[in-house]
């Protein structure tokens, strides 16, 4: 058991790479506080999960609001009597536009789900874990977050803003115990395709992307993912810190 008696917190449980992680963190021993809007998946994760070491409890909650990111929080604490781990993992594609073709509702949106909760996310937990002295963030950005142009503008630069948020946060908390690493995933079969932008994909900004994802050499399953996750969740990586690791089958090794 890697996570055994660990409390975490992981947004975007519903489906893909957050139900992954949320389960493999049960099968680990955590106890998780498994956060998305659809309470129906919610409920399926418990029922999948009910026999393993760790328990998990749903939290439904649009993480667009910051009254539903302070309260998640506060629900872990108050549930489980402790946080350990959060997983920043929720978040939205754009619909491949470069910044000419952008929209400005697109942009809120995007950036809102995908930055501004991670923001407020770390901002809560952080001052929590200081008075445990103790804790440990893992972002979910993107490849599109080390590299600018497999993805439109408004998601890559989301995903650069969070690569910022774990290194600086990673570096200035360093002495107080508390760690904050990013997983950058490479192509992961999940549902992101089918996010509310990219039903109107900009097929200009589609091409242009494509040129970067000829290079891909394969696509993962979210367990690759939740795997990493554990890693990084747990002792064997205690002294990694700052640092946003490329899960990709060798897709950035080519660009």
């Amino acid at each position: 058991m890697k996570l055994k008696d660990k409390v975490a917190i992981v947004t975007g449980a519903s489906s893909g790479m957050g139900r992954e992680i949320a389960y493999h963190f049960a099968l680990e021993g955590a106890n998780v506080l498994a956060v998305a809007r659809r309470a129906d998946r919610l409920d399926q994760l418990i029922e999948d999960t009910k026999n393993f070491e760790g328990k998990i409890v749903s939290f439904a909650a649009d993480l667009s609001l910051k009254d539903n990111i302070e309260k998640m929080v506060d629900e872990a604490i108050n549930t489980f009597g402790k946080l350990d781990i959060l997983v920043n993992n929720a978040g939205i594609m754009d619909d491949m536009s470069p910044v000419g073709d952008a929209t400005e509702e697109m942009y809120d949106k995007v950036m809102n789900l995908n930055t501004k909760s991670v923001f407020l996310a770390m901002n809560k937990a952080i001052k929590y874990f200081e008075t445990t002295g103790s804790g440990n963030i893992i972002n979910i950005s993107s490849i599109g977050g080390l590299k600018g142009g497999i993805a439109g503008a408004v998601y890559t630069a989301s995903k650069h803003a969070v690569v910022g948020l774990t290194k600086n946060t990673g570096y200035m908390y360093a002495k107080k115990n508390i760690r904050c690493n990013a997983i950058c995933p490479g192509a992961i079969a999940t549902e992101i395709a089918s996010s509310e932008f990219m039903k109107n994909i900009n097929m200009n900004g589609a091409k242009l992307a494509g040129i970067g994802q000829a290079l891909n050499p394969g696509t993962g399953e979210p367990t690759v993912i939740a795997k990493a996750a554990v890693f990084l969740a747990g002792d064997d990586s205690s002294f990694i810190n700052g640092q946003c690791i490329a899960v990709d089958g060798g897709w950035t090794a080519y660009m």
